[in-house]
Formats: C-alpha cells, structure tokens, sequence
C-alpha cells in the first residue's frame, strides 16, 4: 500500500512538472484513494498512528507542493528538495520490493534497500553539489519518474509470481478488475506515443500487458475466464495499439509507424 502510494506521489511530481494535467488529475486521484485505505487501516488500529501520522504529512505535502509547482507558485528550491526526497525513497523501496517479492526463497533482508538508499542519497548529493557531469546530473534528475515507474511495472510480476506459487489465488482475482487495468493504461499510450515519451509509454504499455491482459492470461490457462472473452480482449488491446501506432504516424507526417516507434525509443 506504501509502495503504491509513493509510486503515485512520484508520478504525480513526475506530469506536474510536464504540466500533462489528465496525467495530474489520474495520479492526484490515486494518491487519495490510497490514502483513504490507509486511513482506514488506521482507524481499525491496524496501523500504528506514527506511521499513520507520518504518512499523512507526507501526502499533505506532496499534494500541495505539486499543486504550488503545477501553477507556478513554488520556489524552485522547494520543488529540487522534494524531487530529491522522492528520488532517494523510490530508490530504497524499489530493490527492497523486489527482494522481498521472493522471500522465503532468499533470505529476508534491509540490505537492498539500505544500499540502494544510499548509493542514492550520494547521487543526489553529488549533483547538487555540481560533481556529476551535465549527463550524469540530467540522469539522477530522471530517476523518481523512472523509480515510480519501475514500482508500478513491478506490481504485475509480483501478482503474477504469486499466481505461480499459489494458483488457487487466481479464483480470487476479478476479471473485470484486470480488464479495467489493462483498458486504463491503454487509453494513455496514445498521449504517451504522441509527445514521445518513453517513460510514459513503458509504465503504460507494460502495465496494460502484463498487469491487465497478462493475469487474464493466468485466468485463462486456469480455466477461470472463457476463451471468447480471452481472444476477444487480446484483439481488442493488438487493435488499439495497431490505431495507435496507424493514428501517430499520420499526426506526425511519418511514412510508417515504425518511424513513430523509432523516434519514441531513440528520439529524432
């Protein structure tokens, strides 16, 4: 749920800064819906209140300094000290969340978080004090957006290696919850392809597969969803991301979409 909820705030500085306002308004409701279970979890007292507390301070201020940044009110200061506490905790959490998706089959351990958080907290430091190269600088500037991205794509391989080890899991899953996955990030790739961003359309794209059609997938070899359903929804995602593809080449007045894809991976 933290997790969730950092990969949110990360991603709602990330479009706040791109001033990309559907992308805002998508992260700003994700961040709250979260923060609503939480404070449930909370008031069941399954949450301890310092964490609940600190948790809530940090929600009240990465709302408000987006909101300040998205309309030009903030003091760039503010904005480079927030942009680097969300780069340093996206980068603990991430190698933390990963480790921690196969134990017991590896040892239960801090230690990646705790070295990536530091490598992290030296990166940053190093840049603002001007001892990273331009490209070095312009790269740890990049990482909470990459960070809160990688969270998100992580998300769908955690579920889907607990399908593996727990296939009666699957019977839990809603269809129609992973349809609704797979159609909500698809619907931004387009805006994604178009401004040829490629971290955008990675989250996107991935989620769309692996986290959408992906556990349909699972459902499908576990005979929890039919096959028209399962043919029909794949044909509907190769569909889209082919009018996709079709609809950015003409808007850019490119010969073939894989112009589009090119200028998208590797830029103009």
């Amino acid at each position: 749920m933290l997790t969730g909820l950092l990969g949110n705030l990360s991603l709602l500085s990330y479009f706040a800064k791109k001033k990309e306002t559907g992308a805002v308004i998508v992260q700003t409701l994700g961040v709250i819906s979260t923060y609503v279970v939480i404070a449930q979890l909370a008031m069941a007292e399954s949450m301890p209140l310092p964490q609940f507390v600190a948790t809530s301070a940090v929600v009240a201020a990465g709302l408000l300094l987006n909101f300040l940044n998205y309309f030009g009110w903030l003091p760039g200061t503010l904005w480079l000290l927030w942009e680097d506490f969300i780069t340093i905790g996206g980068l603990a959490v991430l190698p933390q969340v990963m480790w921690s998706t196969f134990v017991p089959f590896i040892p239960n351990s801090l230690l990646p978080g705790i070295i990536s958080g530091s490598l992290a907290a030296t990166a940053v430091v190093m840049a603002r004090m001007g001892k990273l190269s331009v490209g070095g600088t312009k790269l740890v500037g990049s990482l909470s957006g990459w960070t809160a991205t990688l969270l998100f794509m992580w998300m769908p391989v955690a579920q889907m290696w607990t399908n593996y080890l727990n296939p009666s899991n699957i019977k839990g899953l809603s269809p129609f919850t992973m349809l609704l996955a797979m159609i909500g990030n698809g619907l931004m790739i387009p805006r994604a392809v178009f401004i040829r961003d490629l971290m955008w359309f990675t989250g996107s794209a991935w989620a769309s597969f692996l986290q959408g059609w992906g556990n349909l997938a699972c459902m499908y070899c576990f005979h929890s969803i039919s096959k028209e359903s399962f043919l029909a929804t794949t044909f509907g995602l190769l569909l889209w991301l082919g009018l996709t593809l079709w609809r950015d080449t003409i808007a850019h007045g490119n010969s073939s979409p894989m112009t589009s894809l090119k200028e998208l991976l590797f830029g103009k």
